[in-house]
Parts: C-alpha cells; sequence; structure tokens
C-alpha cells in the first residue's frame, strides 16, 4: 500500500511526543530521515526539528525523561492530551472521548497500553492511518490547539515547540482565529502545589509498559519501517 503525502511525518511526530525511552533515542536518525525524504513539511520546520534530534541523541536519557516529565507533566497549559484544551474538566470531556474512541473503532483502529484516545500521539497515528483528504481535515481541527501550545512551548523556549509548529504547517498554517483566541484567554493557571499532591496521590504502579501514564514508546518506530519496507516494495527498490 502506497503511503500518502504525510503518514511518515505523522508518525515521526508521534515518536517524538512520546516519553522518551533507549528505542527513541537509538531511532532518532530514522526520524529525521523519515520526515526528511517525505517532504511534507516546509525547509524552516524540517531544520527547526534539529536542536530536538540533537538532543534525543545527546542527552542521558534519564535528563531527557526528566524534561519530558516536567514539561508535559507539570503544565496543564501544554497537556498532551487535547480535550484538556478543549474541554477542561467539564462533563462535555468524557462524551468527547467516548465519541473519538468510536471513531478509532469504526476505522478499525484499536488502543493498546491504556492511552486515552485524545492523547496527542495516539491521535496522530490514526489520522495517519486514514485516507490523506480523510486526515487532513481530521487533523485540522484541533489546529488552533497545535497553534495556542507551540506559543506557549515558545514561551519556555522548549526545543519541544518545533513539534506543534510542525502540525500547524501541516495543517496549511491557519488556524480558526477566533477559537485561539479563546485558548489563549483560558490559558489556564499552573498551580504547582495541586500538582504536587496529584503526583503524591497517583497509584505506585510496578507495571514497565505503565511507566509513563501519558504514554511510553508508541511503536511508531515499527510503522515508519512498514511504511518504509512497504514503498520501497511498490517501487522495486
Amino acid at each position: 500500500m502506497r503511503t500518502h503525502a504525510m503518514q511518515r511525518t505523522l508518525r515521526a511526530l508521534a515518536l517524538l511526543l512520546g516519553y522518551p525511552s533507549a528505542e527513541l533515542q537509538a531511532h532518532a536518525g530514522e526520524i529525521r530521515g523519515a520526515l526528511a525524504g517525505e517532504g511534507a513539511l516546509p525547509h524552516a520546520v524540517l531544520a527547526g526539528m534539529e536542536p530536538l534530534l540533537g538532543r534525543l541523541e545527546s542527552w542521558d536519557l534519564l535528563d531527557l525523561q526528566a524534561d519530558y516529565s516536567e514539561l508535559f507533566d507539570r503544565a496543564r497549559s501544554l497537556s498532551l492530551h487535547l480535550f484538556e484544551h478543549v474541554h477542561g474538566d467539564n462533563r462535555e470531556r468524557g462524551q468527547a472521548m467516548i465519541d473519538l474512541g468510536q471513531q478509532y473503532v469504526d476505522s478499525g483502529f484499536f488502543l493498546d497500553g491504556g492511552e486515552l484516545p485524545d492523547f496527542l500521539p495516539v491521535f496522530l497515528e490514526f489520522v495517519s492511518c486514514l485516507p490523506l483528504a480523510e486526515g487532513r481535515e481530521m487533523l485540522a481541527q484541533p489546529a488552533h490547539v497545535y497553534a495556542a501550545i507551540a506559543e506557549r512551548m515558545d514561551k519556555r523556549k522548549t526545543p519541544y515547540a518545533v513539534v506543534f509548529h510542525a502540525l500547524v504547517a501541516l495543517t496549511g498554517g491557519r488556524p480558526d482565529q477566533e477559537a485561539l483566541d479563546e485558548l489563549r484567554e483560558r490559558e489556564p493557571e499552573e498551580d504547582p502545589v495541586r500538582l504536587d499532591q496529584e503526583w503524591e496521590e497517583a497509584p505506585v504502579t510496578f507495571n514497565a509498559t505503565a511507566a509513563h501514564e501519558m504514554g511510553g514508546p508508541t511503536g511508531v518506530v515499527a510503522k515508519i519501517r512498514a511504511a518504509n519496507r512497504a514503498e520501497a516494495k511498490e517501487t522495486g527498490r
């Protein structure tokens, strides 16, 4: 099956947003190649990936994991759960989660590892499996969320910001301005004390596959390889 114009790019971005692992470090070069080879991203955005990829290759794994947790676990404004930004804690969030999960099932996309449907790496993998036109439409729906997170990350000067700029670029670079303004106005104030309490109250698990509640390795490396093999087979390379 021929890959569409952004399939490997979406899967590579999903992997970059996963919890850092030794596997991720070992395959950073393959991610770089997938992003460059597909040509879905503007040159400036692609060049902007290098600080993040270089960090993954050169930093100690524990430092990468600590940086990731500090960024994504301790700032609700940077949550990788899409509905955290769209619905917050209201009751609509639960129904939205059910509806999105049903879309996955209807498309033959089944979750494993305990991730929630709105976890961004999972969402990107799902979109990568859709036909091109449908995938573009689905990816664009939360474009204002990508843009808001990109702005917030730019303020923190974190190299992860480029992933969200890449997502904005893939959607055409024109998020709904009214929706974006609303997210800017509703940016949550972080409460370190409350977050520390939630960490203390979280149940302890010794299951290695659930080492991080926001999702560990997503299996995207295998999918990138599968996509590369399928394309090579089709073109006779």
